[in-house]
């Protein structure tokens, strides 16, 4: 792997560690709801699961929409993706965050 590479997968980690639960206030690697990072050049794919199938849907929605802008202001990614998966909403969470827009790039 090359030191970009490995640089560019730093910051994921360190942006995907800035993003909480809002109902406990804990770190979404530390509770390892992250379940699988794929970077394709510009863009990464992210698929995670929530604490529980019936947590809350707007803290789903928010740990989610957290994760797309997060790692898009990132320098070199374009584009995120976000997969929840295992949530009675996920379908919905999915979609909403998927379609809405980035986030303007500092």
């Amino acid at each position: 792997m090359s030191q970009a590479s490995q640089d560019l997968r730093r910051q994921i980690f360190d942006e995907l560690t800035k993003v909480v639960d809002p109902e406990i206030n804990v770190s979404i690697m530390e509770l390892e709801l992250v379940d699988n990072i794929d970077i394709a050049g510009t863009e990464v794919k992210i698929d995670l699961h929530l604490t529980s199938p019936f947590c809350p849907a707007i803290f789903g929605f928010k740990i989610a929409q957290d994760v797309h802008d997060n790692l898009l202001k990132i320098e070199g990614i374009n584009d995120v993706k976000v997969n929840v998966s295992n949530h009675f909403m996920a379908e919905a969470i999915n979609n909403q965050v998927n379609t809405s827009k980035n986030p303007k790039k500092p």
